[in-house]
């Protein structure tokens, strides 16, 4: 049978909907991308109410394209609103993100019974990581990882805590086996990813470090990358292990969300602005190039326009060398949603520009500091002639030349920077 997929939300998403791809694909049947297809896989999302009106919608749609298909609903949707992800009744299969593993043997128990299936394993307390690992990946250069799943942080706008559950870890054997499937298909980057990747191991005895230490120890594997982290979860010894280890790209996702004290302490993050500001000024000293990157919400529930010109001045004294903003969204079923002082949708939308306009000066002046410098790139794809790929600090850079570069690893002499990436020459 020939199997659409269609994956909402994050890394950790994708890489969930290439554990499902790759079950399909043992059984014989056949991805595609366009009609026609026999069977419709969707990974779901519900960061926001946004996610799961997309996910109704895209199910919807694709039932009037195929009347006949076998559409499958899994992920973190139904896990959150079990009565709201049953209402879809163009799905013929709905499972939860504790079922990961069970899509493909509930799509052979559908096609003997033709009866719908709605399986949503509750999340329990001390269960463990029982996401199947993977030998191939849809990128034909960079590989993610799931090493983490679950969140404990409950920070008051956001609603995964309650959809992914405690925080587990995979074990360090199923690390080391799994980076050598990929490596062995020639993956030459791996990117860590998890719900809460920086509590990783916390479960188990273990940190972070000992994930990147297993991964490193494959030969094939030539960089070593982060998803999104905590901020106060990094220690100095992580960062001084993670230093000396030649493999690791320095590049740090680092989740901000507000440069105000005040409004950090709202969402219940566990930091504030000073904390996270010597994190940086750490990271600093500790590599060399580093990036920055993070995370800015704005009209947070309550936020006052001192509030945000704090945040605004923040952002711009940290000089992240790239900035995702976005306004704040309520969330059944969070803390922040009962929270009075909602921010009018006007008043956000003005703030993300602002925001955005400070973010993309800082990210330009990051871009500029590298003109002069030889970069370590891993090329990705070609048009024209010219090559593209990303440095270790994961700035996009491209280069023009004759031979293949695609899938190597070659020293770049950073001779421009333009609008988002940076043009070089192969030394």
């Amino acid at each position: 049978m020939n199997v659409k997929f269609h994956t909402l939300g994050c890394k950790v998403n994708q890489y969930e909907t290439e554990v499902v791809m790759q079950m399909f694909k043992e059984g014989s049947h056949t991805s595609c991308a366009n009609l026609p297809y026999d069977v419709f896989v969707v990974n779901s999302c519900t960061v926001t109410a946004e996610s799961d009106r997309k996910t109704r919608q895209i199910i919807h749609k694709f039932r009037r394209e195929n009347k006949d298909a076998v559409i499958i609903l899994f992920g973190c949707f139904p896990q959150a609103f079990k009565e709201k992800a049953e209402q879809i009744t163009d799905a013929d299969i709905i499972l939860g993100n504790t079922n990961t593993a069970d899509v493909y043997s509930c799509f052979e128990e559908y096609l003997k019974t033709r009866q719908r299936i709605v399986r949503i394993t509750k999340h329990e307390k001390g269960e463990k990581y029982n996401t199947p690992c993977i030998n191939s990946f849809s990128e034909r250069t960079r590989a993610y990882m799931k090493i983490e799943d679950g969140c404990e942080r409950y920070c008051s706008y956001c609603i995964i805590p309650f959809s992914r559950g405690k925080v587990r870890s995979k074990s360090i054997l199923d690390i080391k086996n799994e980076a050598y499937a990929l490596a062995a298909a020639g993956y030459k980057e791996i990117v860590l990813v998890g719900i809460n990747l920086s509590a990783y191991g916390s479960d188990i005895g273990l940190n972070l470090c000992d994930a990147v230490e297993a991964v490193s120890q494959i030969d094939g594997v030539k960089r070593i990358r982060l998803g999104s982290l905590e901020p106060d979860h990094i220690t100095n010894r992580e960062l001084e292990i993670l230093s000396k280890n030649e493999k690791f790209c320095p590049q740090f996702h680092l989740s901000l969300q507000s440069g105000s004290d005040a409004t950090l302490k709202r969402m219940n993050r566990h930091y504030d602005s000073a904390f996270y500001y010597d994190l940086i000024l750490r990271i600093r000293s500790y590599f060399e190039n580093p990036s920055i990157t993070t995370d800015i919400m704005v009209g947070f529930a309550g936020e006052t326009e001192q509030e945000f010109n704090e945040s605004l001045a923040f952002a711009k004294k940290c000089g992240f060398a790239k900035a995702h903003v976005f306004a704040y969204s309520r969330r059944f079923g969070t803390f922040a949603d009962t929270l009075k002082d909602q921010i009018l949708e006007s008043t956000k939308q003005e703030r993300s520009k602002k925001m955005i306009a400070v973010c993309t000066l800082g990210a330009n002046e990051f871009l500029q500091s590298q003109v002069g410098l030889t970069l370590s790139v891993l090329f990705e794809t070609e048009e024209n002639g010219v090559f593209c790929g990303y440095s270790k600090n994961y700035v996009k850079v491209k280069c023009k030349a004759q031979n293949n570069l695609c899938h190597t690893i070659k020293s770049v002499k950073i001779t421009a920077a333009k609008d988002g990436y940076l043009e070089g020459e192969i030394i």
